[in-house]
């Protein structure tokens, strides 16, 4: 009952990663704080670990069966279709479910596609399992996921409104396909993550940079952002990749440093993020016009104190709605986030200088998601 009213809510938000891969492989391994069922899923890269980042146009991305594919196009081309046939067989499957007098007769798994059908999926129709914590070792066959091309994340399926930064987002993704695109960029760099949520984005930047300050607020969340990063430690280079786990409130003006708060900031870590820092990155953080001013106010405030240049990426999805109040379709939050961007390009500051321009999403796609226009 704790569980029912935390999680379905009519103000519930589902994650899209979900909702295009419903046959993904889920476990789930316990409930949080506040009783919302926690999942732990594995994210293969795909892509041919000895290619080097220079050999951008002929990697190849190799999925979990036996196809390979060239561009990011064709890997969601394909996606799309095995989501076609999916439904069409969850469709067929639900038919024959039904008795004479069209009741459905409700089992407890689905059923398995034909040895045919299942030749032309990517991946194997699945279903939750619920898993005790601290009984992994019972599922061998997800303790050969852990290699060094599989990101293993915790995370909620749904939450309320307020929660959202529990669930695994497509900009994330995206964020961190590009982070692996440009790997050489990143090497060696001190990044700031603002809004880092389940850590997936910092934990791919990990893999690359010398320093990742992956930020956001809320015990709950913070704890199991500090979990993914500990699952994830077999994709850090040995003496590199350190992933701390920070508390980052943009309602505050300060960096939080009580010693007794968790995830609290040393000031020795502070000096370290104002010396060192050339990267902040954030994905999927503007969906409130309130919470965007708040980013930008933060963002202002740590570059200004910043010794050097600083590179800022912003990956985010344009979520368009019907409103009646512009009886239309629009996305009044991506509005407001480019308003208040150009208000940052235009500040007249003696010290500081902030550009923006876009970036296509057209480079290589090494993990899998829907990669919609809208990203």
């Amino acid at each position: 009952e704790e569980m029912d009213n935390a999680t379905f809510k009519s103000d519930t938000v589902l994650s899209d990663i979900h909702l295009h891969c419903p046959n993904k492989r889920h476990l789930m391994v316990r409930l949080n704080a506040v009783g919302q069922p926690v999942f732990v899923s594995y994210f293969k890269l795909l892509w041919n670990t000895e290619d080097s980042a220079s050999e951008k146009h002929t990697r190849e991305a190799t999925t979990e069966g036996e196809h390979q594919y060239r561009s990011g196009d064709e890997l969601c081309d394909r996606g799309r279709n095995s989501l076609k046939k999916e439904r069409k067989l969850n469709r067929e499957g639900v038919e024959a479910l039904l008795d004479d007098d069209g009741d459905l007769e409700v089992v407890r798994r689905p059923r398995s596609a034909s040895d045919v059908e299942a030749e032309d999926l990517s991946r194997d129709r699945v279903y939750p399992v619920i898993l005790m914590k601290g009984r992994e070792d019972a599922f061998e066959d997800e303790q050969k996921c852990i290699c060094s091309d599989v990101v293993k994340i915790e995370h909620t399926m749904a939450t309320p409104l307020e929660d959202v930064g529990k669930q695994v987002w497509r900009a994330a993704f995206l964020l961190a396909d590009y982070v692996l695109f440009q790997r050489d960029t990143f090497r060696c760099c001190s990044v700031l993550e603002l809004g880092g949520g389940t850590g997936i984005a910092s934990i791919i930047m990990g893999t690359v940079a010398k320093r990742v300050y992956c930020t956001d607020v809320g015990e709950d969340l913070l704890a199991m952002c500090e979990q993914n990063v500990a699952l994830n430690k077999h994709l850090m280079e040995p003496g590199r990749g350190e992933v701390k786990v920070k508390e980052l409130d943009w309602m505050k003006d300060e960096f939080c440093t009580d010693p007794e708060a968790p995830y609290s900031w040393s000031k020795e870590e502070i000096a370290d993020l104002h010396d060192q820092c050339t990267v902040i990155m954030a994905a999927d953080v503007f969906y409130d016009d309130e919470l965007t001013d708040a980013f930008f106010r933060t963002l202002y405030r740590i570059t200004h104190n910043l010794r050097n240049s600083c590179t800022i990426y912003l990956a985010l999805e344009k979520r368009l709605n019907f409103t009646l109040r512009h009886m239309d379709v629009t996305c009044e939050a991506y509005s407001h986030f480019r308003s208040t961007l150009s208000d940052l390009e235009n500040l007249q500051d003696r010290k500081m200088k902030y550009t923006a321009e876009p970036i296509k999403a057209d480079f290589c796609q090494f993990l899998i998601y829907e990669r919609i226009e809208q990203l």
